[in-house]
């Protein structure tokens, strides 16, 4: 299957745009034409997503129901989003762009030996905006297996454009939500003994001639979420010598349970607590993928990488998001004006990852539909740092 106005795949040699794929649509078909690294898939465009709201007959009716919305209402705001996002969830996709995605699905299942599990990824074209950070707003989902949940869980990421945290952010930063669209990331999960996200700068103070690296076991979620301490390593960028590094208590991973088909929590042994959950070899390659990842954006970047299980070592390095930094970026920018510093806001804090606790309850009134059907197989993280699973071979 070719790429089209409703599919793009990553690999697809079509130009990636902003409006037609969103942030980290754009951002991983970027990556894939750089030749890095990363798991295959392809994007649910926003001219999909477009038409889905055109024929449904429901974007005026959105617009009234936001028009005059008080941010600080949160009751209010908690109403409406449930609101449209059950309106949404609720909406058959038509026949014509439905079969256009099956065939994208199978497509991408066609390239392993059997069907493997996939990442749904929202990718609003409002996220990693040079003066906005979106993390955790929108919806990510894991370990789907077949169509028919796929197919659902799309839909509830077009939903989580309405999250009740993500309207109460535009509303409080005056973005309209005219023009507002959302692209959707379908993409082979990574089977992770090891993730993380690095930036090309320390945060703690913007030295630019740092790589801070934040490391634990299994899948990066319950970093993310504050469950785990990881490993912090701070490098020189010039040598990637480690200067400085702390080992975190590392007391949880989380792994695929390939009987279960789902993501399971297991307790790390006191062994591999105690120790650095990088070697030096992958310390030093995971340094080198952020460095490459800014000169090519020309850009401090934080990326989110992992260790696939089933690939040898050497070749399991994946890189599976880079955006650009900016706490400090802007900071530089603003009180030096600076050229070359960028102008963007950082998703992460000291090292740690997301500013923002996760949306992980499932509970409308808490910004997350979690899962709009019930019964459907699949983990809802609603942060930025997922598909961490099962890689290509």
């Amino acid at each position: 299957m070719h790429s089209n106005e409703f599919i793009q795949f990553f690999d697809g040699g079509v130009e990636p745009k902003l409006e037609n794929l969103g942030g980290k649509g754009a951002s991983l078909v970027t990556m894939t034409s750089a030749g890095m690294p990363v798991p295959p898939g392809f994007v649910v465009t926003t001219a999909q997503f477009d038409r889905f709201m055109q024929e449904a007959g429901i974007t005026g009716h959105i617009h009234q129901l936001l028009a005059d919305l008080d941010p600080e209402d949160v009751a209010e705001v908690d109403k409406v989003s449930a609101a449209i996002r059950e309106d949404i969830c609720s909406r058959p996709v038509p026949d014509h762009m439905r079969a256009q995605t099956i065939e994208a699905y199978e497509d991408l299942m066609s390239r392993f030996d059997a069907p493997v599990p996939v990442a749904v990824r929202s990718s609003a074209t409002a996220e990693d905006l040079p003066d906005a950070s979106f993390a955790g707003q929108q919806d990510t989902y894991l370990w789907l297996e077949g169509f028919a949940a796929v197919g659902e869980h799309i839909r509830s990421c077009w939903a989580s454009l309405y999250t009740s945290r993500a309207i109460i952010y535009r509303l409080k930063n005056n973005i309209p939500n005219e023009g507002l669209s959302m692209a959707v990331v379908v993409q082979k999960m990574v089977n992770a003994k090891v993730s993380g996200v690095a930036m090309t700068l320390d945060p703690a103070n913007g030295d630019r001639s740092k790589i801070t690296i934040d490391a634990s076991y299994g899948v990066g979620e319950m970093v993310v979420s504050g469950q785990v301490t990881p490993d912090n390593m701070v490098l020189d960028k010039v040598t990637l010598v480690p200067i400085t590094e702390h080992i975190g208590d590392k007391h949880a991973e989380l792994v695929p349970d390939a009987a279960a088909r789902s993501l399971v929590e297991r307790e790390v042994d006191a062994e591999r607590r105690s120790r650095r959950c990088l070697t030096d070899d992958e310390l030093k390659a995971v340094a080198q993928m952020a460095k490459r990842a800014e000169k090519h954006y020309k850009c401090p970047q934080d990326i989110e990488w992992a260790l696939d299980h089933d690939l040898p070592d050497g070749d399991n390095l994946l890189l599976l998001q880079s955006r650009p930094e900016t706490v400090h970026s802007a900071k530089k920018s603003l009180s030096t004006a600076t050229p070359g510093t960028g102008g963007y806001a950082s998703v992460l804090g000291a090292g740690i990852p997301s500013t923002k606790a996760p949306e992980t309850s499932g509970n409308p009134a808490s910004g997350n539909p979690g899962n709009p059907a019930s019964g459907t197989a699949g983990f809802s993280l609603g942060s930025i740092t997922a598909s961490l699973m099962k890689a290509s071979i």
